[in-house]
């Protein structure tokens, strides 16, 4: 009978619209119970300015801080870990394996998986390395990082913006513009070196340790610091870092980082932080350098991570990025241009003409990647860059369209069927210049004019500039 009960537990953990599964165990009901201390508990923690609890476990493992977890994760749509089991296929799982998995949790028994390494290229040369943990552990990882999150939050520094709720890349641009607009011209440009990769697990544990008193939270935290990697097929024990890829890393990075923010602060320095990268901004280019030799050794020798001497540099603020960004000396940003370049190969690959697909496939695959870039420099200074970019996108889709008529006749009466005169349409067609330089004619641009595009749904970035903006 209590197996029935725990079986609709699981189900009802997942199954919002099973209203009729709410019937725990005892056991399962004392893990439930903990979600209604959450609020209080939290509340009291935050006025005693530490978290030495012995039951953060149990708010983990609660029915509501679990479902949310799934439901981020699920979100995500990450790929299989090591395990090779969906996302999709966790509930299925939970009802069979969930109580097991919350009792050796709950008891400290529990132990991760390793996490499956995945190497991605870098935008500038290098590789970045990936963990991708099992659905199962990235589960638990989000549980936890929802639990800890709302005890950090309120000891983060105000001038760190990465991974935090409520803040933003914009936001950090929209502080370092304003240190430039003060008269603070000389940015000292801080890179750590493999940073996710030089992680000190002591020193981590150690920070943990005076915020946390759960000894079995902390135990699966440093169970999943040393969790192993799969790397060609052989398992190999980690000794320091944390892996890229995992919910709870953000987390772990800025507890990390949290201990250079404080010393920033104490210095008086005026900074801003975005994950491992940060700038600080200053008035000359000797007290830069300066401030540049203090923070690397600070970095070194009480933190134990890597300086980057390569990257980290001192010089005026338009002579470097910050996200993508470049900000000038009157406190405006453009948008880098590396970044521009970047985008521009991205839309070659959508738009190469050897794909052998739809133009109406085209423009659906092209609408979200220039969404998303809209979306992420809209605050730029760019109108007349979103113009130039606009119309070669244009003058790509052009190239594009009239390739696919493949013959001299197919694309004559393709122009007809758009308005081009007869005689027009076969000057262009017999020209016996190549598509690019045929895309360009004037025969072209009044077949395919900027009405006509916008009939395609085609995404106007200086069109929505200028909704922004006026």
């Amino acid at each position: 009978m209590e197996h029935r009960q725990v079986i609709a537990y699981q189900q009802d953990l997942f199954i919002g619209q099973n209203k009729n599964a709410i019937c725990q165990s005892d056991h399962c009901k004392d893990v439930i119970r903990a979600k209604a201390g959450q609020e209080k508990q939290l509340n009291k923690e935050k006025q005693q300015g530490r978290a030495l609890t012995e039951d953060l476990m149990a708010i983990v493992c609660s029915s509501h801080n679990l479902k949310q977890a799934y439901k981020r994760v699920k979100r995500n749509n990450g790929v299989a870990g090591i395990d090779q089991m969906p996302t999709g296929k966790f509930a299925d799982w939970f009802i069979t394996k969930g109580e097991l998995l919350i009792n050796d949790l709950l008891q400290g028994n529990y132990r991760p998986q390793a996490v499956k390494q995945v190497e991605i290229p870098k935008p500038k040369g290098g590789i970045r390395k990936l963990g991708i943990p099992t659905v199962t552990d990235r589960i638990i990882q989000q549980a936890i990082a929802q639990v800890l999150s709302p005890i950090y939050e309120r000891v983060f520094s105000e001038r760190s913006y990465g991974y935090r709720p409520r803040r933003s890349a914009q936001t950090a641009l929209r502080q370092a513009s304003e240190y430039v607009t003060e008269g603070r011209k000389v940015v000292v440009d801080m890179d750590m070196k493999s940073f996710f990769d030089e992680v000190n697990h002591d020193r981590l544990m150690y920070e943990l340790s005076t915020k946390i008193g759960d000894k079995t939270l902390l135990r699966l935290i440093r169970k999943y610091l040393q969790s192993g990697i799969l790397s060609g097929g052989l398992i190999s024990q980690r000794t320091k870092g944390t892996p890229q890829g995992s919910p709870l890393s953000p987390l772990l990075s800025n507890i990390v980082l949290d201990e250079l923010d404080k010393e920033l602060e104490k210095r008086g320095h005026c900074f801003v932080r975005y994950a491992d990268d940060f700038s600080i901004y200053i008035r000359s280019q000797k007290a830069g350098e300066r401030v540049k030799e203090s923070i690397s050794a600070f970095i070194t020798h009480k933190l134990k991570l890597k300086v980057n001497e390569q990257k980290s540099i001192v010089c005026e603020v338009d002579k470097t990025v910050l996200l993508g960004h470049t900000i000038l000396k009157d406190g405006n940003l453009i948008i880098a241009k590396d970044n521009v370049e970047r985008f521009k190969n991205s839309i070659r690959v959508i738009t190469k003409r050897k794909r052998g697909v739809s133009f109406e496939q085209i423009i659906s695959e092209l609408n979200p990647k220039l969404r998303g870039w809209f979306d992420y420099f809209k605050h730029t200074k760019s109108k007349g860059l979103f113009r130039e970019l606009d119309a070669w996108i244009r003058r790509k889709l052009r190239c594009f369209r009239i390739k696919q008529t493949k013959r001299v006749i197919g694309l004559v009466r393709f122009l007809k069927r758009q308005g081009v005169v007869s005689y027009q349409s076969w000057i262009i067609a017999l020209s016996g210049v190549g598509w690019w330089r045929k895309s360009a004619a004037p025969q072209i641009h009044q077949a395919m004019g900027n009405f006509w595009f916008r009939e395609q749904n085609l995404f106007n970035l200086s069109l929505n500039y200028d909704k922004l903006n006026y």
